[in-house]
């Protein structure tokens, strides 16, 4: 254990605390998200993103540990292990290494080896790998081992049957698989050429295809990758074979002199070929592969973090459309709670071109249910639907607005069982215009709903390893939920889920308690639901909101655990619960540096120019030079202060303090909001040269989608993003990010727009 300690504090640059603090807060079954949040002082502030990296190196370490000990156990049971072998295996940092280490000593099926081994030919083996031969006559060499009854017929056939082993030898051999292996990474070359040259496919760029193994980006593995299961193209890995049968001949050949060699060499070739070759270049494109997944996964991860943590549109009446042509477009009127007033279908679009007609039914409603925005969904006759709704727009006096919501996985939540529950008489194409309208009021509320793979944020999300993915999304969708918190009064059993310490039998425990018996009024009352022990209750208490519960503090992030320091620094700085009921903190901040330290307080000190020194005494030095003192040098003492008289850890003080200042915050609020449209943009109305605001609705490896009220979204490519070098698209924008951008191209026949980032001023 000490040993994936050091590893992890070596590996994330942490300190050992640190480290070990983590492993046993992880081990005793505290979630990320409650470590993240009320675990600080142990984790030296740890956030989720790292904690997460953290726990699954911990767990990649843990079972390489388990496989060592393992293969140990199956080598030194064929009586096979010595002190060397077991050092070796003992010094292996990863997985494939061990595996090589074990290779030789692994069951294996029938090969030809095993079969030659069978027929008695391991001595003519040893024969030939002596390299001390010096008759030519191969016959007499061979006569011992030639049997009708094994099978081995002649000369030729023994040779061969002892080459066979020498070639498995040779190709289970760890040392020349990681050499050969570091080879092909280093200097191998993916290449790629079209199964039918004739035929048109989004492929086409790699029907003539070379690029280096070790400069390869991820995305074009796996665009290569689908191209190759499709049967769309055909790939290889080009290797430099003659220098490295040349390593190989250099590492096995002692004495070219023998007569035997010629036997030794080309069972060298034949192993490196027969053996070697196809099971390195399978791991080579496997560890593209991984690494390209990985990456991808991280990008979905990210993006979908960032479309859920979008603003929500909070306290509006909105007349939700799911457009369509054929079977008309649905609306579903919600108010600011997202309470389904009404619903129909409109038919403004082909085949049936109800214009004026859908145009009037919209208006009575905007009028009816007093809306205020429109979102319309942004699939099938999205744009169309837009131009019937901005020209409607501009023949009201009701100032209302516009925009288009992804409406990506409306139609899984549609038809599922959560769906179905929620709305069992309405049929499922109303339920996605409903889910489009709640999207814009509480996008993480909504997009729980949804299977995060089915967001439709990511990037070849269907061709990297399903269960990874959904692991990874969970976890993100997991710390989303937690780091905005949930009212337990209103919140679904799809939400309360997600939050820390409670699971789906628990989450519907709550709701049903919820229903037989009203609102809760107090946290502690969740202690009464069914399956809701001492544990769960700690881990998801800070993250469940009572908004106008018996105990203010009920309403922030504030962990019971910690209600008592919270009160007495309230009363420390002469506020009462009623001040937090009232959000009557916003001064908070200043009563702390003004704060004057009781002359009595016994056994504070903080740091003072290196001295230990108590607190008054401190702060009243501190005071003396004042104006060479920064506010906030000034401020950081008091809490230090604050925190060593109230007997807590400096960063819990500093989240209590926040989250007294204001009280039930949502932290999405400080992200970008959602543009609103009065009228639409057609692409025959666009120049090159045209600067245009647009929201970010996917960011991937070589660039960034942006929404600027088109049909199809423009491009925004890597090398477009910046004049400085960026590596990666995120390290400028996110999903849900506003952005000014320029047309830098427009192909009206294919509906797409180029757009850049670069000098974007007007």
């Amino acid at each position: 254990m000490s040993d994936i300690i050091n590893i992890l504090c070596k590996e994330f640059n942490l300190k050992l605390n640190q480290v070990e603090n983590t492993v046993k807060l992880i081990d005793d079954g505290n979630t990320i998200p409650f470590i993240a949040r009320y675990r600080k002082e142990q984790t030296g502030s740890l956030d989720d993103v790292v904690l997460r990296d953290l726990y699954e190196r911990l767990v990649y370490l843990r079972n390489l540990e388990e496989r060592k000990e393992e293969i140990i156990r199956l080598i030194d049971e064929q009586g096979k292990l010595t002190e060397e072998l077991k050092d070796e295996i003992l010094k292996a940092e990863v997985l494939q290494r061990l595996e090589d280490l074990y290779r030789p000593f692994k069951q294996k099926k029938a090969t030809r080896a095993s079969k030659a081994k069978e027929k008695g030919l391991e001595p003519l083996a040893y024969i030939i790998l002596a390299q001390n031969s010096t008759s030519e006559d191969f016959d007499s060499l061979a006569a011992p081992f030639i049997s009708e009854e094994k099978d081995v017929k002649n000369t030729k056939d023994a040779f061969a049957g002892a080459m066979d082993i020498i070639a498995e030898a040779v190709s289970d051999n760890a040392e020349y698989r990681k050499k050969i292996r570091e080879i092909y990474i280093a200097d191998g070359i993916i290449s790629t050429e079209a199964v039918d040259e004739e035929e048109k496919t989004v492929y086409e760029m790699y029907y003539k295809y070379e690029e280096a193994v070790k400069t390869i980006a991820n995305h074009r593995v796996l665009a290569i990758n689908r191209g190759e299961k499709e049967k769309k193209l055909k790939v290889k890995l080009n290797t430099p074979d003659d220098r490295i049968v040349d390593y190989l001949f250099t590492m096995e050949i002692k004495n070219e002199e023998a007569t035997t060699t010629k036997f030794y060499k080309s069972a060298i070739e034949d192993g490196y070929k027969r053996l070697i070759t196809p099971s390195i270049e399978r791991e080579v494109r496997n560890l593209l592969t991984e690494k390209a997944e990985e990456e991808a996964i991280k990008v979905f991860g990210k993006n979908t973090k960032n479309l859920l943590m979008i603003a929500p549109v909070k306290d509006v009446n909105v007349l939700a459309i799911d457009p369509s042509f054929r079977t008309g477009c649905k609306l579903a009127a919600l108010d600011g709670t997202g309470k389904l007033l009404d619903y129909c279908a409109i038919y403004p679009n082909e085949p049936k071109n109800e214009v004026e007609k859908s145009q009037k039914l919209m208006t009575d409603w905007i009028n009816k249910y007093d809306i205020d925005i429109i979102p319309i969904g942004n699939g099938t006759a999205s744009r169309e639907t837009e131009s019937v709704v901005a020209d409607m727009l501009s023949k009201i006096n009701k100032k209302v607005s516009y925009t288009i919501v992804s409406e990506a996985g409306a139609s899984v939540y549609s038809a599922s069982k959560l769906a179905q529950e929620e709305y069992p008489d309405l049929d499922v194409t109303i339920r996605g215009a409903i889910s489009i309208g709640r999207r814009l009021q509480d996008p993480l509320a909504e997009l729980v709903k949804i299977d995060p793979k089915s967001i439709g944020v990511g990037q070849y999300q269907h061709d990297v390893n399903q269960a990874k993915l959904g692991e990874a999304l969970d976890g993100v969708v997991e710390d989303c939920v937690n780091n905005v918190g949930v009212d337990l009064n209103t919140a679904s059993t799809a939400l309360l889920q997600y939050v820390s310490g409670i699971s789906k039998s628990i989450a519907k425990n709550i709701v049903t308690f919820r229903e037989e018996n009203g609102k809760f009024t107090d946290r502690k009352e969740i202690k009464k639901v069914k399956q809701l022990g001492d544990k769960a209750f700690e881990q998801c208490a800070g993250f469940l909101r009572i908004t106008d519960g018996e105990n203010p503090l009920d309403k922030t992030a504030v962990h019971p655990e910690s209600y008592e320091i919270a009160q007495a620094l309230l009363n420390r700085l002469n506020y009462s619960l009623d001040d937090v009921r009232n959000n009557r903190l916003s001064d908070i901040t200043q009563r702390i540096a003004t704060l004057k330290i009781k002359e009595d307080t016994k056994g504070i000190k903080i740091e003072s120019n290196g001295q230990r020194l108590k607190g008054f005494e401190a702060l009243a030095k501190l005071n003396v030079k004042q104006e060479k003192k920064s506010a906030k040098e000034l401020f950081d003492a008091r809490i230090k202060v604050l925190a060593e008289e109230l007997n807590v850890g400096i960063p819990t003080l500093v989240d209590i303090i926040e989250e007294l200042k204001k009280p039930g915050r949502d932290v999405r609020d400080e992200m970008p909001k959602p543009i609103f449209r009065n009228d639409v943009l057609k692409i025959e109305d666009l120049k090159e040269g045209m600067i245009l605001t647009g929201t970010v609705r996917n960011v991937v490896d070589f660039g960034a989608f942006v929404d600027v009220g088109l049909k199809n979204d423009g491009l925004v490519h890597l090398s477009e993003m910046s004049e400085k070098y960026i590596k990666h698209p995120m390290e400028l924008v996110a999903v849900g990010d506003t952005v000014t951008v320029k047309i830098k191209s427009i192909d009206i026949s294919r509906q797409r727009i180029g757009l850049t980032m670069k000098k974007t001023t007007a």
